[in-house]
């Protein structure tokens, strides 16, 4: 179970409050999808704050939800900067998506926005009323089911607690709810894993890390999986199932291979490979767009990584897919190719079974 978040916190909305221009809730979360990328200039690099909100604002649009709710901030050499994380990545590389929105929705809720010059201390955890409603009343109490969840719940969650001290709840609540629906809280009920929660497992872990370092307090690698307990990640993705608890270890497996944030940077990435695997003989990417790692006993495990981490993905041990069967890639298909393929190896290798279906089916039920 996670830790609780402590009753003495305080939850101050800020401008959370203030209409951020989302659009028509078909639109999902495309007007922050389109920021991101403007802010950040189509590169995987780090941005100065103050040159992203220049970029924005020479666009008209706003940019205080963006860099204060959903984007990193920290301080480079005493210049305050947005961190280019896996939200970012996802936003960079790919068309918005309704896989974007529930990414993004998600680092919402995990409310982890970092520091920034003139930041007041309950700006590093700017939505936590969001990350408690989700936490205790959507996970904890209605166990996923959506159903409730409504502007009026919303406001009554956050009227009756002590935590909340502001001196609206209505604006907040519709605002919310209208987050909710842009970022499809609906479709995150699922028991099974999806790409945007495997993606969203990659995001935690950048700004968990992040955050950490902040207190300067390095992460370990054997205290991802704990951290992501810690910090509710499963609450805040859907429901808990077994599957997802397994495909944790693998990812957080990737996650290391990879170099954590690092695996941004070709040099970086170069490096690791070298000294993880110091017998390999080349180090080329053809083709600079992004590659897909998927884990061989559950191919739901499917990753986006940037190119350059292919080996390191076979490393974790894990699969390497082409960018072309990353973006075509159907489920179905993959296993029916990968049972025939098996079954080919083991025809070639003239391995046949020692008793008939009628002899399994009476040893399955202990005849």
């Amino acid at each position: 179970m996670a830790t609780d978040i402590p009753k003495t916190e305080i939850w101050r909305p800020g401008s959370f409050t203030k209409n951020f221009s989302w659009g028509r809730p078909s639109a999902g979360l495309s007007e922050l999808h389109y920021i991101i990328r403007l802010g950040f200039n189509g590169e995987m690099k780090d941005v100065p704050r103050e040159e992203f909100r220049s970029r924005v604002r020479s666009a008209g649009r706003p940019d205080y939800i963006p860099i204060n709710f959903f984007l990193f901030n920290k301080s480079v050499r005493g210049v305050d900067h947005l961190c280019a994380d896996e939200l970012v990545f996802q936003a960079i590389n790919w068309e918005h998506s309704p896989r974007f929105d529930k990414l993004a929705l998600f680092v919402f809720l995990l409310s982890l926005a970092g520091r920034w010059t003139g930041a007041r201390r309950e700006q590093r955890r700017p939505a936590l009323w969001a990350n408690a409603y989700v936490r205790e009343r959507i996970a904890g109490r209605l166990n996923w089911e959506t159903k409730a969840v409504s502007a009026d719940d919303i406001e009554r969650f956050v009227k009756t607690d002590s935590r909340y001290q502001a001196e609206t709840t209505r604006k907040l609540a519709t605002n919310l709810n209208y987050l909710f629906i842009g970022g499809r809280l609906k479709e995150m009920n699922t028991t099974r894993i999806e790409r945007w929660w495997v993606d969203c497992l990659f995001l935690a872990l950048d700004r968990i890390i992040e955050d950490r370092l902040l207190d300067r307090s390095p992460t370990s690698p054997n205290e991802y999986a704990g951290l992501l307990t810690e910090y509710g990640f499963l609450e805040l993705t859907g429901r808990s199932t077994l599957e997802k608890k397994l495909a944790i270890k693998h990812l957080v497996t990737l996650y290391d291979a990879c170099g954590g944030r690092n695996r941004f940077s070709d040099d970086a990435t170069k490096e690791r490979t070298l000294t993880l695997i110091p017998d390999v003989q080349f180090f080329v990417k053809n083709d600079p767009r992004p590659r897909g790692a998927i884990h061989s006993t559950n191919p739901r495990v499917l990753k986006s990584i940037p190119a350059a981490c292919a080996m390191l993905a076979k490393y974790a041990g894990f699969d390497d897919l082409s960018p072309d069967d990353l973006e075509e890639f159907d489920l179905a298909e993959f296993v029916k190719r990968s049972t025939q393929a098996a079954l080919d190896r083991l025809k070639q290798e003239n391995i046949e079974p020692s008793m008939t279906a009628e002899e399994l089916m009476k040893l399955m039920r202990g005849e």
